[in-house]
């Protein structure tokens, strides 16, 4: 398996993604839904860098593809569901530090309100 520090930095749209699949599966859809929610609007995913890190992170080992499915009534057939792995876990954690240690950085540069 590959190293997590190996893969960060990560591609906004991936760190995204994973934090999409955090708490749940969800298709690609919902995904692209979860993040203009959770970034106020102010990030907007296309159907086209969707599935382009959709398909690279599958790659890498960081989301897989479930066959478990919601209730018929609930569903889309030509859905596909994404799950988030514990290597895409280790990952995301490792980038959240990054970002963290960024900041941290950031403020004891005056570039960044507060200090660390």
């Amino acid at each position: 398996m590959k190293d997590a520090a190996s893969l960060l930095p990560l591609q906004p749209a991936a760190f995204h993604i994973l934090m999409a699949l955090a708490a749940e599966d969800r298709h690609g859809y919902a995904i692209i839904q979860d993040v203009a929610e959770r970034t106020g609007g102010a990030i907007r995913l296309s159907a086209g860098t969707l599935y382009r890190s959709i398909q690279r992170m599958l790659e890498q080992g960081l989301i897989v593809e479930t066959r478990e499915r919601p209730e018929p009534e609930e569903d889309d057939e030509r859905r596909r569901y994404y799950r988030i792995t514990a290597f895409g876990k280790t990952v995301a954690r490792a980038e959240a530090r990054r970002l963290a240690e960024l900041v941290r950085l950031a403020r004891e540069s005056g570039f960044a309100a507060g200090r660390a």
